[in-house]
Formats: C-alpha cells, sequence, structure tokens
C-alpha cells in the first residue's frame, strides 16, 4: 500500500455512503494521530486498537452521526505520495469558511490547523474535513 493515510480516509468515506457504525483500518502511528484529531474535533465518535499478533494492529473506528446523516460531509487527502503540500502558518486554509478542519503534520506533531495558528508552526497539509 502507497498511501496508508489515503486508504483510512477512503475507508472512511466509503463506510458512511453505506451508514455503517463501524469501520476498521490497519494501525501505524500516523493513523492513530489523525484519528486523535477527528476525535477531539468532533468529526468520529471513537476510536479503539486491536493487536493482532506479529507486531501488527488495527483501529475500530466508531463513525458519528447528526439525524441520520454523517457528520463528516467531506474529507479529501490532500498531501499525497507524488506530490507533498506543505503550507506555512500564514498559508494555512481555512475550510469550509472555518466550520471545517485542515490536519496539519508539524514538528510539534499532528493538529488541527486552528491549533497550529495558535502554536504558530506550519507543516504538510495532511487532508481537509468538513
Amino acid at each position: 500500500m502507497n498511501d496508508p493515510l489515503g486508504d483510512m480516509i477512503t475507508r472512511i468515506r466509503n463506510a458512511q455512503m453505506r451508514n455503517k457504525s463501524k469501520v476498521s483500518t490497519p494501525g501505524s502511528r500516523l493513523r492513530a494521530n489523525v484519528l486523535e484529531v477527528l476525535k477531539t474535533e468532533g468529526y468520529i465518535r471513537d476510536y479503539s486498537s486491536t493487536e493482532l499478533g506479529n507486531g501488527r494492529s488495527e483501529f475500530d473506528i466508531e463513525l458519528k452521526y447528526f439525524d441520520g446523516t454523517p457528520v463528516i460531509r467531506e474529507i479529501a487527502r490532500v498531501s499525497k505520495p507524488g506530490r507533498r503540500v506543505y503550507v506555512s502558518v500564514k498559508n494555512l486554509p481555512r475550510i469550509g469558511n472555518g466550520l471545517g478542519i485542515a490536519i496539519v503534520s508539524t514538528p510539534k506533531g499532528v493538529m488541527a490547523d486552528h491549533e497550529a495558528r495558535d502554536q504558530n508552526v506550519g507543516g504538510e497539509l495532511l487532508c481537509t474535513v468538513f
């Protein structure tokens, strides 16, 4: 798999189109950090890690719905393996006029765009969520 984060985003998008309550994805540290941001921002209900053996793990993601519609309207990968997208703190995008978030990988960790502005750091723009 070339793009593990893109795979997780696609799994979330596909599961929400089918109104699934849970979706599972292979575990990694980057995925855990992105899921933590999605959880603190209120886009997913929760996630848990399951050990499969051989040093492999899996995340079970509980998706969140409001009145039968998914809380995540749009989720898109921005920085891809073939084209990395880096932004400075001045050029961090506002998603949905401030209603959505951009998830950024910074030297201080993976965080939402508003948190990166508060800490005055830029980095790799991983994905956008609205």
